[in-house]
């Protein structure tokens, strides 16, 4: 079954405004920038998103939380984004912060039919007593605070019960993908992709280069194409560095 469709517009395009969306990626590593820029387009707003952080404040999932596009996030970092910052402290923006280990774990529950497991991150923290902050008033207090997290013991140590997390879509991007949706993914930027693509109840696949069916060797697949819907051509050059650090000639030279 070819699954490539002729835009990135066409693949998000029954994307609806309050979707729930498990987005790849880690900071600007893996993003599927193509997929966002045309929802972006698309003008849906209302969205809820699973994602390790919510990209920088001008691109990657960025560029739908400036627009006012994203009414609540679930994620393990967001540090790298001061508009994030000030939605959530304004109380535009909902926010669940989660324990990385426990997201990606959430995220791969919600594609295996796991509804729930017990996990020890978080254990006799705030994360089990609840009381986090999701959502803030205008006026500073806690307008939405999380629940309690059901506790049992195993072999003596404490556990708490995390839901899975199933998402509406998976936005997800590949190095490599035959048109069957089989995907290959280059290096860290394998990172959460895989594990979006396995939430999403329809995953969108955006590859840098789309192969014919067999020309990718059945060892070498990290997705396999049964979680996969459709797939889109993504410019190769559309990345970016979140931190660029270099030295200096002279620097470099003194190392010699």
């Amino acid at each position: 079954m070819d699954k490539v469709v002729d835009s990135a517009t066409q693949a998000v395009g029954d994307i609806p405004d309050g979707a729930l969306l498990a987005v790849g990626g880690f900071g600007l590593c893996g993003i599927p920038s193509t997929l966002i820029a045309a929802l972006f387009q698309a003008g849906t707003t209302g969205l809820r998103v699973a994602s390790n952080n919510c990209g920088v404040d001008d691109w990657g999932l960025g560029l739908l939380l400036r627009a006012g596009r994203i009414a609540r996030m679930t994620s393990s970092y967001v540090g790298e984004n001061k508009e994030f910052a000030r939605q959530y402290l304004s109380g535009e923006l909902e926010v669940e912060l989660t324990p990385q280990g426990t997201l990606a774990e959430r995220l791969r529950a919600g594609g295996s039919g796991i509804p729930a497991f017990y996990t020890p991150a978080g254990a006799g923290t705030q994360v089990e007593r609840g009381g986090l902050p999701w959502r803030y008033a205008p006026d500073g207090s806690v307008a939405v605070a999380s629940p309690p997290k059901e506790v049992r013991e195993f072999a003596g140590r404490r556990y708490l019960l995390e839901e899975a997390i199933t998402a509406d879509f998976g936005l997800v991007r590949a190095e490599v993908a035959d048109r069957h949706g089989n995907c290959v993914f280059h290096a860290a930027a394998r990172n959460f992709n895989p594990l979006c693509a396995l939430s999403g109840r329809i995953t969108l696949v955006e590859a840098e280069r789309i192969v014919d069916p067999g020309e990718i060797p059945p060892d070498a697949v990290h997705l396999p194409g049964v979680y996969v819907d459709r797939i889109v051509v993504a410019d190769p050059a559309d990345k970016r560095i979140e931190r660029r650090t270099v030295r200096t000639p002279a620097a470099a030279r003194g190392k010699e």
